[in-house]
């Protein structure tokens, strides 16, 4: 075993877990030279929930801080994660736009595209697979970790070797809810690290607060790479902090190399963010402790503020203990599906549905219809036929890969968005949230107006002088 990678989550996970994707690029620009010099095995910069926050709640346009953040650290390898089929979206989009995305991708500074697939249906993480190996990207295919009577650590071994033989450079294990615990991330990467030759990376999340000492068992285990966050933006639903890692690494086998120094003085720029999060009130003390909990529900954090958020909407805040056991029900009855995007919220969305209702699928959600219909892929597990039934009633279920039923989109998306286009790169940003992004198109123009209209002024101004 050699020296230990750090891939840092700061400028993706750790805020998307803990502000809800609210840094902005300028917040993070400062650092960036910074980390580009700390020796870290790879950055996380972009992808998940980013390029949504830039364009719906920040005016920023997430090509341009990718391109902002390549420049800031040219020596660094960029990371992305993208949800297999749905890209950086909410529905499965056709291969012409998927293969367009990671394209465009890598053309504006990413090196390494983490794809994962909510239901790990391997189908549909192989166009993005085969895309990415076409323009040259690292492919690190991940594993949706989660626990139930089907997911054990032979279904992860087999998946495993499903990705090595559809192409993967690296396998991550993305334990997106805080649920391995050390002994078990042991034996889980002790297995895989005997059935596959390709470096293996270990993602999780501190919220059922045993984090820190999983990646201490899954490094003498053999984990190649371990992703971390800066101790301001670390814990909580965040990642377990950097470094703490590194120095108790320090003289031993699997040291990183890196120096506390450095990682010390980057850590000094992000804490004053932090408190400024803290004081408006993005960063909330709900989302930093701990709660073992999370090992009986399996819910993410990102995941239970979005039900606190829908039972309060409905002024029935006194039902989350009802909601949380109603969860893992609905998750048995779709099939075990892990807990991550979109499958978190469709599960969570049903649950909460069933619980306000007072009768369980009374009401159902067109997503949950979804589900049942096969339009997100393979369950882990055949959902039962007779609660398919009572679902979607008569209605013919999908057994092939869903997107092998869409049509090329790409040319009809350039068309409808024609009139905003500035770069090549804004029918991506139409084809995945087209009124979001046709907002910031407008204000984009709106600002290029008013710029342009500055100058005309300022000129005038000094002609008559």
């Amino acid at each position: 075993m050699g020296k230990v990678g750090i891939t840092e989550t700061i400028c993706r996970d750790a805020h998307q877990s803990l502000i809800a994707t609210r840094m902005t690029t300028e917040e993070m620009l400062p650092a960036l030279p910074m980390m580009d010099k700390a020796g870290y095995h790879a950055l996380e910069v972009w992808g998940g929930a980013t390029f949504d926050a830039c364009l719906r709640f920040l005016n920023e346009d997430p090509w341009d801080r990718l391109r902002k953040i390549r420049a800031a650290a040219p020596n660094s390898k960029l990371q992305m994660l993208f949800r297999g089929q749905n890209v950086l979206g909410y529905r499965h989009y056709a291969d012409d736009v998927v293969e367009y995305f990671v394209q465009k991708s890598i053309a504006n500074g990413i090196d390494i595209i983490r794809i994962f697939d909510a239901l790990n249906d391997v189908r549909n993480l192989q166009t993005a697979i085969n895309a990415t190996k076409k323009e040259g990207g690292h492919v690190q295919a991940a594993i949706s970790y989660t626990i139930s009577p089907v997911h054990n650590n032979e279904f992860f071994v087999k998946l495993a070797k499903e990705y090595v033989n559809c192409g993967a450079d690296s396998i991550c294990i993305k334990d997106m809810a805080g649920l391995l615990t050390p002994y078990n991330a042991y034996e889980l990467v002790k297995q895989l690290k005997k059935a596959v030759k390709v470096p293996l990376e270990l993602h999780t999340h501190y919220t059922s607060g045993v984090a820190s000492m999983t990646y201490l068992k899954a490094i003498e285990a053999g984990v190649d790479i371990v992703d971390c966050a800066l101790s301001p933006m670390a814990m909580g639903t965040s990642q377990p902090p950097t470094e703490p890692l590194v120095a108790t690494l320090q003289g031993t086998e699997y040291d990183t190399g890196m120096n506390l120094d450095q990682l010390t003085e980057i850590s000094d720029y992000f804490k004053p963010l932090r408190e400024k999060y803290l004081e408006s009130g993005l960063m909330s003390t709900k989302v930093l402790g701990v709660d073992i909990n999370t090992l009986k529900y399996q819910v993410p954090g990102g995941m239970l503020s979005n039900l606190v958020s829908q039972l309060k909407q409905q002024g029935k805040e006194d039902k989350l203990d009802d909601v949380l056991k109603e969860v893992p029900r609905v998750r048995e009855d779709l099939g075990y599906p892990p807990l991550v995007t979109p499958t978190s919220q469709i599960v969570g969305t049903q649950a909460v549905l069933n619980v306000i209702m007072g009768e369980r699928y009374k009401m159902v959600s067109k997503e949950t219809k979804g589900i049942c219909k096969g339009e997100y892929g393979r369950t882990p597990v055949p959902i039962k036929e007779e609660f398919r039934k009572k679902i979607i009633g008569d209605e013919k279920a999908i057994t092939c890969r869903p997107a092998d039923l869409l049509e090329p989109e790409l040319d009809k998306l350039k068309k409808e968005c024609a009139q905003w286009i500035e770069q090549p790169e804004d029918v991506l940003s139409y084809a995945l949230f087209d009124q979001v992004a046709v907002k910031f198109f407008e204000q984009r123009q709106a600002a290029k107006y008013k710029i342009d209209k500055d100058m005309v002024n300022r000129e005038e101004k000094t002609h008559y002088i």
